[in-house]
């Protein structure tokens, strides 16, 4: 896999691969970044990086899509507080945020894991026990003691 992929847009919106030398989609550049892939889109005609904004179409797409990206009452701190408080945020706590999720569930996930084979084991060795152990079988009485195992008061 390389590092990144160079995009080259064309003034008529289209987007070209220059590692595969052909053209592709908002959707297929999205499918290569779920897989792991790095993408640096530069503006054919002035050689501007334009890949932050390329990459927010694809975010804003796959919204469209599912119909919701961020609830109403964040959009609207978005646009009012714009550029000055949003841009330190984005910055220095958002990744660090995502990272920490991330890493977070991973860890949750892996236990998960744990737990349902514990129980598969837990299951297999309850049932080899089961399996070896001989049925209950009723206590033996003396015949000639009725009182079961007690002595009668004398």
């Amino acid at each position: 896999m390389a590092d990144k992929i160079l995009v080259k847009k064309y003034s008529n919106r289209r987007l070209y691969n220059t590692e595969k030398s052909a053209y592709i989609t908002l959707q297929e550049m999205g499918q290569l970044i779920k897989k792991g892939h790095q993408i640096q889109v530069i503006d054919a005609e002035t050689n501007e990086d334009v890949t932050a904004y390329i990459l927010t179409q694809i975010i804003l797409e796959e919204a469209r899509q599912k119909n919701i990206l961020l609830p109403t009452q964040v959009l609207h701190l978005i646009i009012q507080y714009g550029d000055n408080l949003l841009e330190e945020f984005f910055k220095n706590y958002f990744q660090q945020i995502i990272n920490t999720y991330l890493t977070y569930k991973n860890s949750m996930d892996q236990q998960f894991r744990r737990w349902i084979d514990l129980g598969r084991n837990w299951s297999e060795m309850a049932q080899m026990t089961l399996t070896r152990m001989p049925p209950f079988s009723p206590l033996e009485q003396d015949e000639d003691d009725s009182s079961g195992g007690k002595e009668k008061p004398k």
